[in-house]
């Protein structure tokens, strides 16, 4: 239960005024990356793969997965590096002694990750539709799979900040594991296209539910129910979430 909603919101709008303040390093790299991907496959080599059995175009295909891609790390890298820079400098210390619950920090601290993370997705899609119709035919539930995403990745990104020691461990989170899981999720290519051995171990990768809830909810076409890539998108969320707030309420490597 929020008591703060002023301070709570302060906390907020620091982390939202801190991404945005250097723009350039945290928006639109991810948004340039992204239309050079869009340019080099879906345009310049789109057009020579078969994806007839999809109903899509390859660019089509690959718009919503580039935009899960970039939610993912830019949401992890927003809060693992405001709490990581937060414990090195230790002006967390602030932060803690404020009249403000363990709830209230997390979710201040969320607030910046969410918001830079659905920015750039979007800034993602609206570039890809100056190199095709790409209308987004299930707006409320992208907004739903956009922002339920941020929440698991922002929450990911404070535990990472917690247990990192210095700044190699808090890049390994992200480079060894959560961006091959993402690539393997499908982002590049449909999950029938696989042998069979490999399409039932896809199954068992998060980030592979998560890839196609965001690709039906701009396209209309997935591997799986989306019934199925909300419920696990809604579980990580709940998780990661209380994990965080467990983590701020025992102090873990925030007291010393």
């Amino acid at each position: 239960m929020i008591t703060n909603p002023i301070g709570t919101a302060s906390l907020a709008k620091r982390e939202i005024f801190r991404f945005l303040s250097v723009s350039t390093q945290s928006v639109f790299p991810p948004v340039l990356t992204s239309t050079l991907f869009i340019f080099v496959f879906g345009v310049a080599l789109g057009n020579r793969i078969d994806f007839s059995s999809t109903g899509l175009t390859y660019l089509t295909f690959i718009v919503p997965g580039l935009m899960t891609m970039h939610l993912i790390s830019t949401s992890y890298e927003n809060t693992s590096f405001s709490l990581f820079l937060g414990r090195w400098h230790n002006h967390i210390q602030e932060i803690l002694l404020s009249p403000l619950s363990y709830l209230e920090m997390v979710l201040g601290l969320l607030a910046g990750g969410v918001m830079r993370g659905v920015m750039v997705c979007t800034g993602i899609y609206l570039v890809s539709l100056i190199f095709g119709n790409i209308p987004a035919l299930h707006p409320m539930l992208l907004l739903y799979f956009m922002v339920m995403i941020s929440v698991i990745f922002s929450c990911v990104g404070m535990i990472a900040a917690l247990w990192a020691e210095d700044f190699n461990m808090l890049n390994m989170w992200n480079i060894y594991i959560i961006f091959p899981l993402v690539l393997l999720g499908g982002v590049f290519h449909p999950i029938h296209l696989l042998p069979a051995l490999v399409q039932d171990i896809s199954k068992f990768n998060p980030m592979f539910y998560l890839v196609q809830g965001m690709r039906f909810s701009v396209t209309g076409v997935s591997d799986i129910s989306v019934l199925i890539s909300a419920l696990v998108t809604l579980g990580m969320a709940l998780l990661f979430f209380l994990i965080s707030v467990w983590l701020f309420k025992i102090g873990y490597k925030l007291r010393t």
